[in-house]
């Protein structure tokens, strides 16, 4: 009997198994598809290669997070930094978002020019540095005393942003500045957006402003692709087992019964690196049935529609870009597309020559579940082919040169992630800390990781609630 089963082999699923691993518990990990990552995996399509969804690897600066996880495995990920971490189009304008604040501001000025920028923008740099660099809290939601416990150590970081944790980030915004155009407002949310999965209006400054300064830390690009990252993450561990979909879980006395394609899993302990919101149907028992109907409000249906694209051409491009439209785009939720190139080195992923892309925008999963199959199927042909020539248009790219192109819709994920709602809980002022599901559950040995818990999506977040996981795990 395993100690640990960690079920999902994204990015939640892999750190919990690496870290499990590490202090020397038994541990199989278990992933339905051929390769590690989820959504942020990288898988092939016509013979060429791509990231599924993410494609930056942040936090990864010396002393981040993700660098101490990987340190603390004494392993080292392929990664080149990437600076600036995004160009920004918006108007005809262009503004690169560099690490370094004082460079990023002076590029602004053309887009947005406003005296205000330099104290703006240093306070949120300011915000984002003094976060990472508090230790000591955590958060368990295993009983009500448990819970009352860890909030208590959040204090200090209360203490620290408590002018910045009431009302909405707009509203702190628009008084600062004393007004700004509509514009920039998009261009903010536009950024807010990719972090926090709500717009200015819906979160605090607090939430808005670590959304908006993680370029001022060192981003990555992953070498190979992005489930590359995840190989590596899981390289110690000895069971894990791909292509191994799990089919049902029993809540057994004391351990877990995990039904696969391939046989029978015992574990004295689960851990489920899967979404909140599509984790039920494994289970019949009715204590796990009912926790995760508790956090069902909490499931906005945001989704993506991703488009994947490769390109043989010589031209040059940067690693990743936002473009921004004075619109919303039909049958999404956003203005903003962030389109994601190969790097021109990285052969592991493209052949000489080419570049993938993997550019995404923000849907709601309900504009594209329960479509008669031929509306569905001219919905994702009219979008994929707005966005193509949105992103042929803006980065001067001749259709002759896509040598592969398609599309992805919440439905798609549906089938092979077995999630539709991706990027992970809104951060809004109504889904704040302790609304949120911790990474331990009151049910004895059942845990979970991953983007829709604690403490948030992208690989800080991510790994933060791992880390969490163990502390909650060791007491």
């Amino acid at each position: 009997m395993k100690d640990y089963a960690v079920v999902g082999g994204g990015i939640g699923g892999c750190c919990a198994a690496a870290l499990l691993n590490h202090h020397g518990y038994d541990v199989v990990l278990l992933e339905k598809e051929p390769t590690l990552g989820g959504c942020a995996s990288t898988f092939k399509h016509n013979g060429y290669q791509y990231n599924t969804g993410a494609t930056t690897v942040s936090g990864y600066n010396e002393n981040g997070i993700v660098r101490t996880l990987f340190d603390t495995l004494s392993l080292t990920p392929d990664l080149i930094a990437t600076d600036p971490a995004i160009v920004i189009l918006q108007e005809g304008k262009i503004v690169h978002r560099y690490q370094n604040v004082t460079r990023f501001v002076q590029e602004l000025q053309h887009l947005h020019p406003n005296p205000k920028h330099d104290e703006f923008w240093n306070l949120v740099r300011t915000i984002g540095e003094t976060f990472y660099a508090l230790h000591g809290h955590y958060y368990s939601n295993a009983s009500w005393s448990k819970k009352l416990i860890s909030l208590l150590s959040l204090l200090p970081m209360v203490k620290h942003f408590l002018p910045y944790l009431w009302g909405d980030a707009r509203t702190f915004i628009e008084k600062f500045y004393g007004g700004i155009s509509q514009e920039y407002r998009d261009f903010l949310d536009a950024q807010i957006i990719i972090v926090a999965q709500e717009k200015s209006n819906k979160v605090n400054f607090f939430t808005a402003a670590l959304a908006l300064g993680y370029t001022f830390n060192e981003t990555h690009y992953p070498v190979g692709g992005m489930g590359r990252v995840c190989e590596t993450l899981t390289s110690a561990i000895t069971d894990v087992r791909t292509s191994c979909e799990v089919l049902s879980i029993d809540r057994r006395n004391n351990h877990y019964v995990l039904t696969t394609h391939n046989g029978i899993i015992e574990a004295k302990n689960l851990v489920m690196g899967t979404s909140h919101y599509d984790s039920g149907r494994w289970f019949e028992d009715k204590e796990i049935r009912h926790y995760y109907q508790r956090y069902k409000k909490l499931d906005n249906h945001q989704s993506a529609f991703i488009l994947y694209l490769t390109l043989n051409t010589q031209k040059s491009f940067y690693h990743h870009y936002q473009l921004i439209s004075k619109e919303i785009l039909p049958h999404t939720l956003s203005k903003a597309l962030f389109v994601s190139f190969s790097d021109p080195r990285d052969t592991k992923l493209t052949a000489q020559g080419h570049y993938n892309i993997t550019a995404s925008i923000h849907t709601d999963s309900r504009l594209w579940l329960g479509l008669p199959p031929a509306e569905y199927k001219r919905q994702k042909k009219r979008l994929q082919d707005l966005l193509q020539a949105w992103i042929c248009d803006t980065l001067t790219i001749d259709s002759n040169e896509i040598i592969d192109s398609f599309a992805a819709t919440p439905k798609t994920f549906g089938r092979y992630l077995n999630r539709t709602q991706l990027g992970g809980n809104s951060l809004s002022i109504s889904n704040f800390l302790p609304r949120l599901p911790s990474n331990d559950t009151p049910i004895k040995g059942f845990y979970h990781v991953g983007d829709t818990t604690y403490a948030a999506q992208g690989w800080p977040g991510v790994v933060m609630g791992a880390r969490n996981l163990m502390k909650v795990i060791h007491g």
